[in-house]
């Protein structure tokens, strides 16, 4: 199963289904299907969500493709990729990775 590292603060979101999608620079790629959620700072806590559309856009896109252009302007989203990756810009392209909820992921995997 594929899989993916989250930041520990970030780990919570995503268990309780705020966190739908995340955007990746230059990291392994991602396609619909399964995929694991691993914490960061304690590996041992996991989850299962179930990967809906992947898409390649330049960062200065990836907030209206999530819908958080409003709270996400180029400076503040720029500021936060930075946080994990330095050296990023707005003209990078990044794959942004949208899921379902855990508690989704269990509801469609329950009836297959």
């Amino acid at each position: 199963m594929q899989s993916l590292n989250v930041a520990d603060r970030l780990f919570p979101l995503v268990l309780s289904g705020e966190k739908t999608h995340t955007i990746r620079w230059r990291e392994t790629r991602i396609r619909p299907g399964l995929m694991r959620y691993v914490c960061d700072r304690d590996p041992g806590k996991t989850v299962v969500v179930l990967v809906t559309r992947c898409r390649d856009v330049p960062l200065s896109q990836a907030a209206m493709l999530v819908g958080k252009q409003d709270i996400w302007p180029d400076a503040i989203m720029l500021s936060g990729m930075r946080e994990h990756y330095p050296d990023i810009q707005l003209d990078d392209v990044v794959q942004v990775v949208e899921h379902m909820t855990p508690q989704q992921t269990a509801t469609v995997e329950a009836s297959q």
